[in-house]
């Protein structure tokens, strides 16, 4: 192992291949910054101080199987908890009430009318004025402050993904750039990939919250409009539908079928928030961590 901070890296990240992309990164954080602070109140010789550094620390074997074990906590706390006995059938479909998955989807689903906007506005307004401002000495703070923003939005992101869709996000910054002057810093930022695509995915969560607030509003409104028809019709005591000269009333045998109508729209409406939430979950994933195999030093 070369007697670096970088070479102590890449030997980590060497043992850490296959595990969770989001443990590789908040790994390779807390390495880094650890390392670099005890070096530098060390002084003296880099190579002598490296030494007794990593000797109090821990090799990159010992760092790498100390982290899988803790991993285990984590997974075991996001894991959803199972029923007592497993429900098949009609109990397993109506057992979706119960479902934290489905729950946690359908806030997440809710809370992208607050979000998606809050997203693409910064990332509009961030582009608009380094790009306006690139020519003036101005424009580099404001740049600098943009990428910043932008991988801070990826882990407030990460900790409400995880929080309400369960999947394991990184609670540390991605490494980018190692050492260098503010220049260094902000190239490196700007050719990591996933700058990228987390502004992808802030300008994509506009249309994404939209659209998943008013499906489910138009799927909630459909499915209690549903079943409050009956109820509707009575308290009227009018046909409910009027087409031209026409009046159309609901039959009073047909009450019992609005109702259950609207109580079935509900239940699909948390499957699909479910299935929403899953999918959201690794779309997340993929754009905010990205993959951590082979020769992604990143």
């Amino acid at each position: 192992m070369d007697r670096t901070v970088e070479g102590y890296l890449a030997e980590l990240r060497r043992h850490l291949v296959g595990a969770d992309p989001a443990l590789v990164q908040d790994a390779l954080y807390d390495a880094e910054e650890y390392l670099r602070s005890a070096i530098a109140e060390e002084g003296g010789d880099p190579a002598i101080a490296f030494d007794r550094v990593v000797e109090t620390y821990g090799t990159p074997e010992e760092i790498a199987a100390s982290y899988k074990k803790a991993e285990l906590t984590v997974v075991a706390a996001l894991r959803r908890p199972e029923p007592v006995q497993p429900k098949q059938g009609a109990r397993g479909f109506f057992g979706i009430f119960t479902d934290p998955g489905a729950w946690g989807g359908l806030l997440y689903m809710l809370l992208g009318i607050i979000t998606g906007p809050l997203y693409f506005t910064l990332c509009v307004t961030g582009i608009s004025l380094s790009l306006g401002l690139a020519i003036l000495i101005i424009g580099v703070p404001i740049a600098l402050l943009f990428l910043a923003s932008v991988r801070a939005v990826s882990l407030v992101e990460g900790r409400v993904v995880e929080g309400l869709l369960g999947v394991r996000m990184p609670r540390r910054p991605r490494l980018v750039g190692g050492q260098g002057d503010i220049v260094t810093r902000i190239k490196s930022w700007l050719t990591d990939y996933r700058t990228w695509t987390t502004i992808f995915y802030m300008l994509m969560q506009l249309p994404l919250g939209l659209f998943y607030f008013i499906s489910l509003v138009v799927g909630f409104s459909v499915s209690v409009g549903s079943m409050t028809l009956p109820i509707q019709q009575e308290i009227i005591d009018g046909p409910l539908f009027i087409v031209g000269r026409y009046g159309y009333y609901i039959e009073t045998w047909a009450y019992p079928l609005f109702i259950l109508g609207g109580m079935l729209g509900l239940v699909l409406l948390l499957w699909y928030a479910k299935g929403v939430g899953k999918m959201h979950g690794a779309y997340a994933k993929a754009l905010l961590v990205g993959r951590t195999e082979g020769g992604d030093a990143q």
